[in-house]
This record gives structure tokens, sequence and C-alpha cells, in this order.
């Protein structure tokens, strides 16, 4: 049995599951769900919840299992997969560097570490110096584009 017929199998299964959950819950009825609930009793939720969950992890461990295969395959998507990595970390560093962080009061009294605050806003700097790299990138080629014609 080859992988495609595996597949095909656990996506009809797990259908089929949901489909069964959905109908008992849908047949339980909104007010009897959340007389339940209150007394502690999620039943078909829980298990709905379950399964998608079930379905979420399955889906990131194969996306990353088939990824991480793919990459190694070749030698060349490993050399631009390192260099993509290393660029972006080369860009958090120096976000980091650029940022100050601040010990901060939060709403709910507690309160945010100089080193979170610092983290934060890393990221920020970040998300702005990636969006400035690619705008530049877009205006280069774009102008190189004009005055190659």
């Amino acid at each position: 049995m080859n992988l495609q017929k595996i597949t095909k199998l656990s996506v009809v299964l797990l259908a089929l599951t949901a489909f069964v959950v959905l109908g008992v819950i849908i047949g339980q009825g909104d007010e009897y769900i959340e007389m339940s609930a209150m007394q502690g009793n999620f039943g078909a939720v829980a298990v709905m919840i379950n399964l998608a969950l079930t379905v979420l992890l399955i889906t990131i461990v194969m996306t990353l299992v088939f990824s991480l295969k793919n990459l190694v395959s070749e030698k060349s998507k490993m050399k631009k997969a390192g260099i993509s990595i290393g660029s972006f970390l080369l860009v958090f560093v120096i976000a980091f560097f650029m940022s100050s962080g601040v010990e901060t009061p939060m709403q709910d009294g507690q309160t945010l570490s100089a080193m979170q605050s610092k983290l934060v806003e890393s990221g920020i700097r970040t998300f702005y110096l990636l969006t400035l790299i690619a705008g530049g990138i877009m205006l280069y080629f774009s102008v190189s584009k004009y005055f190659k014609k």
C-alpha cells in the first residue's frame, strides 16, 4: 500500500468521524450543550475539538517531515535555506541591538521585564526592517526594469 492510498484512507476516516460527531452535536441542540457545559460535561464538543487538534497536529508533522525531506535531498536547496535563515537572523540581531528594553507595568497588574520588552520591540523592528527591505528590493527591480527599456 503506497503513501497516497494511506493518505486518502485516513482523510476519509477522519472526515467520516467528523461528520458523525457533528451530527451528534447538531442533534443535541444548543440548550443541552450549554446546560451540560455548565455542569462540566463537554461531551461531543470536546471530541470535536480533540479531533480538530489531531488533524492540525498531523498536518503540522507531515508538513515539517516532507519539507525537511525535500530540503535535505538537494544541497542547493539546503544552501539557499541556510542563507535565508541566516539573513533573517541577521536582521533580527540588528533589530535587537537597536531596541531598548524598559520595564513596563501591564493592565492586569503584572510587570513586563526589560528583556521581554526588548524582545517585543525587536520583533516589531524586525517587521519594519523586513518591510523596508522588501519595498527597497521591489523599487530597485522596478526602476532597473524601467531603465533597461
